[in-house]
């Protein structure tokens, strides 16, 4: 079997159990993060989950964390009404989270460096709000309204961003003293 995969060319890496329970158990928080206090905006939704994505990111690393946090949100969106939002929700969430745990393991760092964190979770923080507001442009422009110039989608957009802005904020402010306190107990 493994001279098989060879000759196909598929990637040697290995997945251990482990890594899949941790990736499942980190989505399953991430949800419920998510589900907890969750606001409908205008064309979204706001809620604390972002939290967990930076929890996800400096306990599980970049591409675990990414993982977990893609599967997370977009559980959410798939089972709460926002079905059209979830395809994007799974990639800004996953790059989202792989944007902080690169820059919160990068020079040996390895997650326990507190300005180090807080720089990872404000640049991966402004990525999904942008990531969202050119979202928002789409969803506007092909799935709210087909009838709205392009132009008009860009300036409806703008409404989310406040939101996304807090969701983002209320994310640090809770991860931060959460992600310091796991790191003691973290293997």
């Amino acid at each position: 079997m493994e001279q098989k995969r060879e000759n196909l060319g598929a990637s040697s890496v290995k997945v251990s159990t482990h890594d899949i329970i941790k990736v499942g158990l980190m989505a399953a928080i991430v949800f419920v993060a998510t589900s907890i206090i969750h606001v409908p905006s205008f064309m979204g939704v706001v809620h604390l989950g972002d939290s967990m994505v930076f929890v996800a990111a400096l306990l599980l690393g970049k591409k675990k964390g990414a993982a977990a946090s893609a599967i997370g949100m977009s559980l959410f969106d798939l089972l709460n009404g926002y079905t059209a939002w979830a395809p994007f929700t799974f990639v800004i969430k996953g790059v989202m989270a792989y944007i902080a745990g690169s820059i919160a393991y990068r020079r040996g760092y390895e997650g326990k460096n507190l300005l180090n964190n807080i720089f990872a979770f404000i640049f991966a923080g402004i990525f999904m709000i942008a990531a969202y507001y050119f979202s928002g442009v789409i969803m506007a422009k092909y799935i709210v309204s087909t009838s709205i110039t392009i132009n008009e989608a860009f300036i409806l957009a703008i409404k989310d961003i406040p939101g996304n802005i807090a969701q983002v904020v209320a994310g640090i402010v809770i991860a931060i003293p959460l992600s310091l306190s796991l790191n003691k107990v973290k293997r």
